[in-house]
């Protein structure tokens, strides 16, 4: 039987409380705008099925839940509105008008969670596991859906597929929100933790170049995803080697990692051995910030670069790398987090082919809970991106299932990862 997703139904969730609504309108801050020119956040939760409950119930009580955590962050039933000042000139807004987000009921009575879960490479169907329409960019959702939800039953498990708009929540802002919405599906009457909004440290809104910002439309790659997972052991194994390296003891666990796998990736590409080659991480403001609360909703994270001669990287080791890596991070402090905050917003071009390799683009952290996610019949079996993070060269972190654990979900040109796999210097840890 061929493997399809067939949609039951469609339709608003809005708000269930008219409170609310004493949240009218919130500015975009530097970083939500810069976010304009990215793809949604999408991640999909993988359960078991809940033998406990009947189909119909299951569904009912999402979308009732889904509505009572809307009343805990109005942003994310709201929507984008966008107003022009003339020539090139726009600027943005949250609309928290409860509008609602969209929820849809589908199933696919042939798939099954192995098909998902244990395939080396990230099956297509997959993409059919997510809402269908969101925006392929958020500048591009004006007047849709900040949220989509797409709940789909499996042959024996249950996925549920979130979408976010970028510009509205961040990872941390993202995963806050399903953990809430999972509370209140378990029956509690409150969330444990609530949301602070439209907090100022973060920035101004403020007028950006429209026209530019249409012209940076990513384009999806071609290339495959798959997961590399490590354990507790073996990560242990990889900090205590770049810190021996190195001679010190300052090398965090997920520096040692990415180090790691920036290393293979550069082996495993045929190259010059002359160029540069260029890291991207993901930097989180809320730990680096004292006037942002550990509870701001909406964006609150820029990007640190690092730039390393291919021979460098090959030749100084995991630890010299790993190093390179730790001292980067240690000036990302207040001050740092700051003039990131403040900094005029420019969109550049991304995911434009060139000659030289991509960039190695670390997103997302290993400190989310992904597994707090308990929507009352068990944590989740695991967690996977939508197709929207098909950009080469990105890599999506997760904590794994088992505790202590780290997965990573890369996105490079199969050949790529192919001879990755047989790296022995990065499989063999």
């Amino acid at each position: 039987m061929a493997k399809k997703v067939e949609v039951i139904s469609s339709s608003l969730v809005c708000s269930s409380s008219s409170s609310a609504a004493s949240l009218s309108r919130l500015e975009l801050n530097s970083w939500d705008l810069r976010a304009l020119q990215i793809v949604p956040i999408q991640r999909g939760l993988i359960f078991h099925n809940p033998h406990f409950q009947s189909q119909h119930l299951l569904i009912l009580n999402l979308k009732n839940s889904l509505s009572r955590a809307l009343d805990f962050f109005p942003p994310l039933a709201g929507r984008l509105t966008s107003t022009a000042h003339g020539g090139d000139m726009a600027s943005f807004l949250l609309d928290c008008n409860n509008a609602g987000a969209e929820f849809t009921h589908a199933v696919a009575s042939a798939v099954s969670v192995s098909d998902i879960i244990h395939p080396t490479y990230i099956p297509e169907i997959v993409s059919l596991l997510f809402p269908a329409s969101v925006a392929v960019t958020n500048f591009v959702g004006i007047a849709k859906p900040l949220l989509a939800v797409q709940v789909t039953e499996l042959a024996d498990g249950i996925f549920i597929g979130s979408s976010a708009n970028h510009a509205v929540v961040d990872g941390t802002s993202f995963w806050h929100f399903l953990n809430s919405w999972s509370e209140i599906s378990r029956g509690a009457e409150s969330i444990s933790k609530s949301p602070v909004f439209n907090c100022a440290a973060a920035g101004d809104s403020r007028l950006i170049h429209f026209p530019t910002l249409e012209k940076t439309l990513v384009s999806p790659s071609q290339s495959p995803q798959r997961v590399f997972s490590f354990s507790r052991e073996k990560l242990a194994r990889l900090k205590g080697k770049a810190n021996s390296e190195a001679g010190t003891d300052k090398i965090s666990t997920l520096q040692a990692l990415m180090a790691h796998l920036w290393r293979s990736t550069v082996r495993s590409q045929s190259t010059s051995g002359s160029s540069s080659r260029v890291l991207v991480i993901a930097i989180g403001a809320r730990a680096r910030m004292w006037s942002l609360p550990d509870a701001y909703f909406g964006n609150a994270s820029y990007a640190a670069m690092l730039a390393i001669s291919e021979s460098d990287l090959l030749e100084g080791g995991l630890g010299a790398t790993a190093l390179k890596i730790n001292e980067l991070i240690s000036l990302q402090g207040n001050e740092t987090a700051r003039r990131a905050a403040e900094e005029e917003v420019r969109f550049n071009a991304l995911g434009q082919k060139g000659s030289a390799p991509p960039p190695l683009i670390i997103g997302s952290s290993p400190r989310h809970n992904v597994y707090g996610c308990d929507f009352g019949w068990g944590k989740p079996l695991g967690v996977r991106s939508g197709t929207v993070h098909k950009v080469e060269g990105l890599v999506v972190v997760f904590p794994a299932a088992e505790g202590g654990g780290i997965d990573l979900e890369v996105c490079l040109a199969e050949e790529t990862l192919r001879a990755m796999e047989v790296d022995a210097e990065f499989v063999v840890v």
